[in-house]
């Protein structure tokens, strides 16, 4: 069985998955989703689910950085209780803060990646980051 790591935005979500030992993290993809129309890619997550076998999902938390929950925060909590409610699958958090500017750092400076293809993978990366984040600090 393995976990599924979730970068949840407003207009897409990033998607990363574990390999079956649980110790690394791989971007499987982007969904886009629409949520002033509740389009959240349910559809896809749950083909994914079922592909992978995923027996667990770790949402990324972007708190903000007095630790406080925002608005973004609390979309990302909405979109968590909705998987949980959809797929009965065990959902946990995983404080997320600047994961994005992480992975864009990393993508500039190890990639030499142009924005256009930045922009193309950031929230993929971003997941990927999410979930080996969770994987290392879980580590038995």
């Amino acid at each position: 069985m393995r976990t599924m790591g979730l970068d949840v935005g407003s207009k897409t979500v990033g998607v990363a998955i574990s390999d079956p030992f649980g110790w690394t993290a791989q971007g499987i993809e982007i969904i886009k989703i629409n949520e002033a129309q509740e389009e959240f890619g349910m559809v896809r997550i749950s083909e994914l689910i079922k592909e992978y076998e995923v027996s667990k999902i770790i949402v990324g938390l972007p708190k903000n950085m007095n630790n406080s929950v925002g608005p973004r925060a609390e979309a990302s909590i909405r979109y968590a209780q909705l998987l949980k409610d959809l797929f009965g699958i065990p959902i946990f958090f995983q404080d997320e803060r600047l994961s994005t500017v992480q992975a864009e750092r990393m993508l500039i400076e190890e990639g030499n990646t142009s924005r256009a293809k930045r922009k193309k993978v950031i929230d993929k990366v971003a997941a990927v980051m999410i979930l080996q984040n969770y994987l290392d600090s879980n580590q038995n």
